[in-house]
């Protein structure tokens, strides 16, 4: 088959700048072009890639991309000319699977040789599904996406497929620390990944007497343009962390999967304390923290539940509860002074993560791209 996958307009691929969407199918592509499909990935023009590269049966096309913008208008207009940009490009295809909002709304109409389109929505959709008319399949990280998900044709045509990860590089890794238990977090350092509630948690613990040694480690990109909070917010976090001294340590994002790799397997506990009620989908730190056999601990955030069950493979803490810090201090306390607990968890979260697998998830696709494609060679015969 012949594949071409769009992403956004503000990370590069490579993911040299991160993004998980980028990861993902930078990922993907590489999976589909080992199977034997021809396969284009559309991305961001980056200094020090070209912007036409070939490399066996993956081919890149980069293209003028733009910066984050903190609104949320800017962000959608820059994606409507994103998506003008992208569609004079394309190659003729038999699938093209669009990260973007606008694209899919015309592509289907005026590119028709540029395939069945496929849309991956990873965050929740603001009504642009009533728009997807020409759109052959939409893709769901999680269950929790489903209802919000219009009109019901569209709905008919949307499949759950969580995003893939590197299991295999997840799952291998140094031992860690035996002498201090690690928490952490891996992503963007921005309010609604509810950072402020985890500091605040991490200063109860702070006070409690009778827990064994244990540090807070945080990972992550703080500038707007990388999607963070920006450097004003990032201080007043630090100054809230304050009381804990040297034992939080604020680390530089890492982007290579070796490296990411190695900063999950340093961390005996994961925590991702995400307050984001309309914007998280899936959770793919989360799934590369379990592969990595960290214990995790969630907020209550629907798109969590295809990931992590309470008690099984992780714990869940009630992010609007009267005094959520104090519930996610007690999780946390739970892991720490009970190494057997928290080992059980690792281990179950780690199993769970393996249906994740690029192997995995890619195959599935394929599969259905295999149906797509069939029925548009039906259609043009």
């Amino acid at each position: 088959m012949r594949i071409t996958i769009v992403t956004g307009f503000f990370l590069p691929v490579p993911p040299l700048a991160g993004g998980a969407t980028e990861r993902s199918w930078h990922g993907l592509a590489n999976h589909f072009a080992r199977e034997g499909h021809e396969v284009t990935l559309v991305s961001r023009r980056w200094p020090g890639l070209p912007d036409l590269e070939q490399a066996g049966s993956l081919r890149h096309i980069r293209i003028e991309g733009f910066g984050h913008r903190r609104s949320l208008a800017a962000n959608l207009l820059l994606d409507l000319l994103w998506g003008l940009r992208v569609t004079a490009k394309l190659p003729a295809s038999d699938i093209v699977i669009c990260n973007t909002i606008s694209l899919p709304v015309w592509l289907g109409w005026v590119r028709r040789s540029a395939g069945k389109v496929v849309v991956l929505i990873g965050r929740m959709p603001k009504g642009q599904t009533l728009l997807y008319q020409r759109v052959s399949r939409v893709y769901v990280p999680s269950s929790s996406v489903l209802p919000a998900i219009a009109p019901q044709s569209v709905a008919s045509r949307t499949r759950v497929v969580g995003y893939p990860i590197e299991w295999g590089i997840l799952a291998r890794g140094a031992a860690r620390d035996p002498k201090v238990v690690s928490i952490g977090f891996v992503g963007r350092l921005h309010p609604e990944k509810g950072l402020a509630l985890l500091v605040r948690a991490a200063v109860l613990l702070s006070e409690r007497s009778g827990l064994p040694p244990w540090r807070l480690v945080m990972t992550g990109p703080s500038s707007v343009q990388q999607g963070g909070g920006g450097e004003a917010w990032l201080a007043g976090l630090k100054e809230s962390a304050a009381p804990l001294g040297s034992s939080v340590s604020w680390m530089d994002p890492v982007f290579g999967m070796q490296e990411l790799a190695a900063t999950y397997r340093s961390l005996d506990i994961f925590c991702y304390p995400s307050v984001s009620e309309r914007g998280e989908t899936f959770g793919v730190a989360v799934a590369e923290a379990m592969a990595a056999e960290c214990a995790v601990v969630v907020s209550a955030l629907d798109c969590f539940r295809d990931l992590v069950k309470d008690k099984q493979t992780g714990l869940v803490f009630d992010h609007k509860g009267d005094d959520p810090a104090a519930l996610l201090a007690r999780a946390l306390e739970s892991l720490l002074v009970d190494r057997h607990a928290r080992d059980g968890l690792a281990h179950n979260g780690q199993e769970a993560a393996r249906a994740y697998d690029y192997p995995e998830v890619a195959s599935k696709m394929l599969a259905d791209f295999a149906v797509l494609a069939g029925e548009r060679r039906r259609n043009q015969a």
